[in-house]
């Protein structure tokens, strides 16, 4: 129940290096008060590392390592009958994108380490390995999802009542 039109969707340009939207966008969550040459350094030296430790193209390497890291599901708080449930649902394709970047930034600016170039690129090689902060973020959210489904009913569950 929306009021007046939506906003649209802006369409992100691909990075000039790489030629990836995905890129684009990641580098565009690395990015802190506007300064995007910073963030670019960042995520291309982060990148570039990778490929030096993985020996294979950065682009897919990055790819990987974002569609490891998507949440399929994650539990949202529903109040039925004066209770709070913990609810999982699917998440949709634009936020299981949103998500892995929130939680693969996070991650890398919590690691100690010399450079965000370095904590990026080693937060990056842990989820191509499966471990990592990161990757036990999304453990957890699956983990919660799982414990909670009992009520995954509730996700469709919509009100009868006749508003007059």
């Amino acid at each position: 129940m929306s009021r007046g039109k939506s906003a649209p969707r802006r369409v992100i340009e691909p990075d000039p290096l790489y030629h990836s939207e995905i890129i684009a966008k990641f580098i565009n969550f690395v990015m802190e008060r506007g300064k995007k040459t910073v963030a670019q350094k960042i995520v291309y030296g982060a990148l570039s590392l990778l490929e030096e430790k993985r020996k294979e193209p950065p682009l897919k390497l990055f790819e990987e390592a974002v569609e490891k890291l998507k949440p399929s599901v994650e539990v949202r708080s529903r109040r039925v009958g004066g209770a709070n449930y913990q609810v999982p649902m699917p998440v949709p394709p634009g936020r299981q994108n949103a998500l892995a970047f929130r939680w693969l930034t996070a991650a890398a600016r919590t690691r100690k380490g010399k450079s965000m170039v370095d904590r990026l690129a080693s937060e990056l090689s842990d989820i191509l390995d499966g471990v990592g902060a990161a990757m036990k973020k999304k453990e957890d959210v699956n983990r919660m999802a799982e414990a909670n489904r009992a009520f995954a009913h509730f996700a469709r569950f919509r009100s009868t009542k006749k508003k007059s």
